[in-house]
């Protein structure tokens, strides 16, 4: 025990006192009920706007051609600004909503309300265009014109939608296949812009929007909610926690080539609410480029000193990591994810990391509380010199008690599959079955590229794996 000196920054042996503790659910974990309370809020915001819509002449006012395409341009523009206002809370990072849903289900339903917002918003501005255009002599293009020229608000709704087109355009995947992620993530900074344009005219001038007291009341309430949710959890918080913090780069060191690990140091560590399996979006003050944040989990558990991430380098916001000097100041936001033990509901756990996802792992393994038996580490690699952190998850899962099993070789090519090539005579299920006989009891939790975790995720579902077991973060939304 005492040969295994220090593994991730402390002591092996002090964590050990952990394993004889049995799992209980963690007190400062969001309740489960959250997840609820916010769906039904959401579906709530959409029913009243649909209730103004109906109370101020919606469905009266169907009868004429005009009208009715005006009426129906009216409840486009509403659902789209209620969608957009709530996409808006969802990149906010609000800690409440990001450990009721996780990043991954975050994600998912930002991209879904986002293109659902964003189609509307085009139809609000299609039909209210034609519905003026039947009654006017101008024509179609002259009501545009004269609707962007002198309705108040118009010129800069109309900048707005051209930013958000813009976002909505290389956010669709085969788009942002060909983008590097530091150019994705600055163009998708506009969304931002362009609901702080395209939502003002509708504020000044819209119908539903001010007839009624209680109306006003509620679109400037969300209105300002959403600004108040960025403004305080993507600007405030994080640069408060950073500054106070005084966070620096401890240290630099090469793992394997290709692979990189920064430790972070600084008083403000202790204070931050971390937990192994998180991630934090990083920046690095190193030079140009250091204002776009970069999605990295935590690579050991935290300890209260410093914060250690694990990174392979595969663009220019990674490879610049080798090369960073200790001392470089350093601004986090986070931590994120549920990804993390709060989340446990079994006593018996199984982790699985492919390529560089092992890192969670490893943090995961060292902080979860733990009987000798109840975990089990799967690590999918291609070849064992590719193995990040093989020799310090052989040396802490024979400490804990734990089963660490090396699954390496080639993928396979002809079928979706989380398994090597030696082992396609399997299916998946099965593989997973061979290795974990009783993987239903277990709680999963995933890391990999996207198509290892879909494959997994599938595998653990159909061997009887509950959905609320699996956890699992994506980075390539």
């Amino acid at each position: 025990m005492t040969s295994l000196a220090r593994v991730g920054g402390a002591p092996v042996d002090q964590r050990l006192d952990r394993v004889r503790r049995a799992p209980q659910r963690d007190p400062r974990a969001v309740p489960l009920w959250w997840r609820d309370a916010s769906g039904a809020a959401f579906w709530a915001v959409l029913l009243f706007v649909t209730v103004l819509w109906v109370s101020n002449g919606g469905i009266q006012d169907l009868g004429a051609v005009g009208s009715a395409l005006i009426s129906l341009g009216r409840i486009t523009g509403l659902v789209a600004s209620a969608l957009l206002l709530v996409q808006v809370l969802l990149m906010a990072r609000v800690p409440w909503f990001e450990q009721a849903w996780g990043q991954d289900d975050l994600a998912r339903l930002h991209r879904l309300v986002g293109f659902t917002s964003f189609t509307l918003m085009l139809a609000h501005v299609v039909l209210v265009t034609l519905g003026y255009a039947a009654s006017s002599p101008q024509g179609l293009v002259g009501t545009a014109v004269d609707l962007v020229l002198h309705y108040p608000g118009m010129l800069i709704a109309l900048a707005g939608t051209i930013a958000l087109v813009m976002v909505a355009l290389t956010s669709v995947k085969a788009a942002r296949r060909r983008l590097r992620y530091e150019s994705w993530h600055l163009l998708h900074l506009y969304a931002y812009l362009g609901a702080g344009l395209a939502l003002p005219h509708q504020l000044w001038t819209g119908q539903e929007f001010l007839l009624s007291t209680a109306s006003t009341v509620f679109w400037w309430t969300l209105y300002a909610l959403s600004v108040g949710a960025v403004l305080g959890y993507r600007v405030g918080m994080p640069l408060w926690r950073s500054v106070r913090g005084g966070l620096r780069v401890s240290d630099v060191r090469r793992e394997l080539p290709g692979v990189v690990t920064v430790r972070v140091t600084g008083p403000g560590v202790a204070r931050m609410p971390v937990r192994a399996g998180q991630f934090f979006q990083w920046r690095f003050l190193d030079g140009p480029g250091w204002t776009r944040g970069h999605p990295y989990s935590i690579s050991a558990a935290p300890d209260g000193r410093s914060l250690q991430v694990t990174v392979a380098e595969v663009g220019d916001g990674t490879s610049r990591l080798a090369r960073m000097r200790v001392g470089t100041r350093v601004l986090v936001e986070g931590p994120y994810g549920r990804l993390h033990p709060g989340v446990r509901t079994c006593q018996k756990v199984l982790l699985m990391g492919s390529g560089i996802g092992i890192t969670p792992m490893k943090a995961l393994l060292e902080e979860l509380p733990a009987y000798p038996g109840d975990v089990t580490v799967v690590h999918r690699v291609r070849s064992r010199a590719e193995a990040v952190f093989h020799r310090d998850l052989t040396r802490i899962a024979a400490a804990r008690g734990a089963r660490y099993i090396l699954v390496e070789g080639p993928r396979v090519r002809e079928r979706a599959s989380w398994l090597p090539e030696q082992a396609r005579h399997l299916d998946d299920v099965q593989a997973l079955r061979e290795l974990v006989p009783d993987v239903e009891e277990h709680e999963v939790y995933i890391c990999g590229s996207a198509g290892w975790m879909d494959a997994v995720e599938a595998a653990a579902h159909e061997a009887g794996v509950p959905h609320q077991q699996v956890h699992l973060e994506r980075f390539s939304y």
